[in-house]
């Protein structure tokens, strides 16, 4: 049975947080919810939806009491919100974080934790181009993936408290390292979306009246630029190094399908889709 935490603080009640919040109350395992936003009507917004049961944007009241603190909010602000709640919370408390960029948080963090009291990383991968309260729903987790990421000075058993957090609203968990974690992700989120939005801003320099000819297609790979753009400036620049190296590795393959299509290798061209089209179809039915 997943563990009940009595008091809970979600720094961050949109999205994440909020859907969190509804998830683990519709679970029995959240006691009372306090939220931390830095809006008076985003927190009215909360808990109008039954997300929070009170809310303040001051971190320090927020966190006073909490023997779990949830760190949903763009990952520049992680640290500075975890070292801000810190004094407040209840000794013995979890702090977790919902981050897409593990090294330097898990790093921060883990440095800063006293008195009996523990950081465990965690990346539930979930979201979508939606934001605040409004988009909070409790079934986003649901057969969804969560990365734990707990490092050499985690706390094991608040790890396994933790997993069985994110297990019990509904999502499948894995562990790995915070820099593995990094690498993965750069490649499989940060790069698709650092690519949508490359090529929306390609497609409107062409010509702004461009994209009221399009179909499906430039919808379904561009529906990621719709995303918060504080969110994913914070991500980008937080995970530069491995988010750098894969778009080397996309360069190059770009640049060989333009070579390819200028010398009208048809036989090459074909190779080349068809290894694409062969190995998506591979992800599909491993999904």
């Amino acid at each position: 049975m997943a563990p009940r935490f009595e008091r809970v603080a979600i720094a961050g009640v949109g999205l994440i947080g909020g859907s969190l919040a509804l998830a683990a109350r519709r679970a029995g395992i959240f006691g009372e919810v306090i939220g931390c936003a830095r809006r008076s009507e985003t927190l009215a917004e909360a808990r109008q939806r039954g997300i929070i049961d009170r809310g303040s944007s001051d971190p320090l009241e927020a966190a006073r009491g909490a023997d779990l603190l949830v760190l949903a909010v763009p990952v520049r602000a992680i640290v500075s919100l975890g070292r801000q709640c810190l004094p407040a919370l209840a000794p013995g408390a979890i702090i977790t974080d919902a981050g897409s960029v593990k090294g330097e948080i898990v790093r921060e963090l883990d440095s800063l934790v006293t008195r009996g009291r523990s950081f465990v990383g965690a990346h539930p991968i979930a979201g979508t181009e939606e934001q605040g309260p409004a988009a909070a729903d409790p079934n986003l987790f649901a057969n969804q993936l969560c990365i734990v990421t707990p490092s050499a000075l985690t706390d094991a058993h608040a790890a396994d408290r933790i997993q069985a957090l994110w297990e019990a609203v509904g999502m499948r968990v894995e562990r790995m390292s915070p820099e593995r974690h990094d690498a993965v992700l750069a490649a499989v989120s940060h790069l698709p979306h650092v690519v949508a939005f490359a090529l929306v801003n390609a497609i409107t320099a062409a010509g702004s009246e461009l994209p009221r000819y399009s179909g499906g297609s430039l919808r379904d790979a561009t529906r990621v630029a719709s995303s918060s753009v504080e969110m994913w400036r914070d991500i980008l620049l937080s995970n530069s190094a491995a988010i750098d190296e894969a778009l080397a590795g996309f360069s190059s393959e770009l640049q060989r399908l333009r070579e390819v299509i200028r010398r009208g290798d048809e036989s090459e061209l074909e190779r080349l889709l068809a290894h694409g089209h062969e190995a998506r179809c591979t992800w599909g039915r491993s999904a």
